[in-house]
């Protein structure tokens, strides 16, 4: 392993901004799975090509052949896994393979290989054959169906916990499952760092820049040689054996390809307190659930794990309301396509930020396993202006002179834009919207922040077109609130902008508007016990409103 001389350790504006309360933090990869595929054997001729360097013609290329491959398939591994009493479960798609593997986990800290084999249905590739009446072949013909995979759950000496699934069907594609964590730890272990992890997460370091040096090999050149190792290392001599012996490989000169599927990376806070952490992100969640227009966020109580469904029962409640629950989880996530950005607690102390790739053929980015470290390169601005954007949210300020300058004219290029007037319902919803599309990992287009001022006005402004949008865009470049990405269409607001936009939409909405519209008949003042501290100080300024009414003379 080659640890960098020197990382800097991961800093943004939200950490900035609570540094005095985080003790420790550090960037990682967390899951990372890729696709193993024999290229030839995706297309018709190379797999009959394939098939003839094996049998030396086209004897027996038939769909009934093929099938009885995958049940001889089946006969090897259950023989295998009896010799080597390896436990070998079939389960349903919907069992959490993962945890199942967790409870198989071998107690002895030496030992390497399988320790565990599920049997699932799943969908994957496979080919028929045509065949005239005199048996030569026409055509094959490449569908997906859902047959029976196998997931081997290993052990290895670099990476601890890995899951290989493959299909036993032609053209035998697989997945490698591998955890960035397991491999930080194991290589932790090996420099002698004093840590203590607990599921999927460091709750203790000691040495937080060792850890964070050797969390950013995964980042390096180097780390494209270490996944492919630990590829070859099982899927040829431990899972396509069944399939393919040693000597019928060479013959056919079988060789997986390797290309990143999906990808997770997390940034890890580890406060110092666990209830200042809990109580950090509880009031975030609150001021940002509406701000950033969040679609989803869940809130799971009482459970040690989080639940799921089975089949035949019913879905688990999740808004469940308990006084000590033993364990409190939240999810703040954000969708955009097959890019997710999560927050949520992990043990007592960790808040972790995260960037997840569903799917990285929708990426702008070389999916093979060469480009791995381009496609983390890629991953981290986005972790980065996510970071930004939730400060910039939740630490909202406007300058001294921006309401004086709002209405104005401004100059951008060679042209003169009109001011903006927040008194027009359209330039506040616009706001709004820049503000909701804000997290958007690669920026949004005047289309995106027409449609979703289409979405707040509603009925009052169907006509409101992305030429209507690309205007007032302008006007807000003029301000220095928004700013082009690069020679693109794309816009995001700037670091102050954001910040702007957010003390604006939060001083209308939860300041002027809720305090006048009770001024004139202010209710009295409720017991500390029947409201919250927030209602309580309403009705209080509304009450000073009301006074200072009276005192100049205006009409109540």
């Amino acid at each position: 392993m080659v640890v960098p001389a020197q990382v800097q350790i991961p800093t943004d504006a939200f950490r900035e901004r609570y540094t005095e309360l985080i003790e420790a933090s550090y960037d990682c990869v967390d899951r990372i799975v890729i696709n193993a595929y024999h290229p030839l054997l995706q297309q018709a001729g190379g797999f009959r090509y394939w098939w003839r360097q094996w049998k030396g013609s086209d004897e027996g290329l038939e769909t009934a052949q093929l099938m009885r491959m995958a049940g001889r398939y089946a006969k090897r591994v259950r023989a295998y896994a009896e010799a080597h009493k390896i436990p070998v479960i079939e389960c349903d798609g919907e069992v959490r393979k993962h945890e199942l593997a967790q409870e198989h986990l071998p107690k002895e800290a030496d030992f390497q290989g399988v320790f565990l084999i599920l049997v699932s249905r799943f969908s994957a590739p496979i080919w028929e054959v045509q065949s005239s009446k005199e048996g030569k072949v026409l055509n094959l013909v490449r569908r997906y169906a859902f047959v029976k995979q196998y997931w081997f759950h290993i052990l290895d000496p670099e990476w601890g916990h890995l899951t290989i699934r493959i299909s036993p069907h032609p053209p035998f594609g697989a997945q490698i499952f591998l955890n960035g964590h397991e491999y930080v730890a194991r290589q932790a272990q090996r420099a002698g760092l004093a840590f203590e992890k607990e599921n999927n997460c460091f709750t203790k370091i000691d040495d937080n820049a060792a850890l964070a040096q050797i969390a950013e090999t995964l980042n390096s050149p180097s780390m494209i040689g270490q996944l492919r190792r630990v590829c070859d290392r099982w899927i040829y001599s431990t899972c396509l054996y069944f399939a393919l012996s040693t000597a019928e490989q060479s013959q056919t000169n079988f060789q997986y390809n390797y290309s990143i599927y999906q990808v997770e990376l997390s940034r890890n806070l580890l406060f110092h307190k666990g209830g200042q952490m809990e109580q950090l992100f509880e009031s975030l969640i609150d001021r940002l659930r509406s701000t950033l227009d969040l679609k989803r966020i869940k809130t799971i109580f009482g459970a040690k794990r989080r639940p799921f469904r089975h089949r035949g029962h019913q879905q688990p409640r999740l808004e469940v309301v308990v006084e000590t629950p033993t364990y409190n989880l939240t999810i703040f996530k954000l969708h955009f396509g097959s890019l997710t950005l999560k927050v949520y607690s992990k043990g007592e102390r960790i808040l972790r930020f995260e960037v997840v790739v569903h799917n990285t053929k929708n990426l702008p980015v070389k999916r093979s396993l060469d480009h791995f470290p381009s496609l983390l390169a890629y991953l981290r601005p986005i972790l980065d202006r996510f970071l930004n954007t939730l400060q910039a949210v939740d630490a909202a300020f406007i300058s001294d002179d921006l309401l004086d300058r709002l209405p104005t004219p401004a100059q951008i290029g060679q042209a003169t834009v009109a001011g903006i007037h927040l008194d027009q319902p359209r330039m506040r919803a616009v706001l709004q919207a820049v503000l909701a599309l804000a997290p958007t990992p690669n920026g949004f287009a005047a289309s995106d922040l027409a449609a979703k001022v289409r979405g707040i006005l509603g009925d009052s402004a169907p006509h409101y077109a992305a030429r209507h949008a690309a205007y007032d865009l302008k006007k807000l470049r003029a301000k220095q609130l928004v700013q082009k990405l690069g020679n693109s269409r794309k816009y995001a607001p700037t670091t102050s902008g954001l910040s702007a936009l957010a003390a604006l939409t939060l001083l209308r909405e939860k300041v002027i508007k809720p305090v006048l519209a009770a001024a004139a008949r202010p209710q009295p003042v409720a017991k500390p016990d029947s409201q919250n501290p927030l209602d309580l100080l309403y009705q209080s300024i509304q009450l000073l409103f009301h006074q200072l009414f009276r005192q100049l003379g205006f009409a109540l």
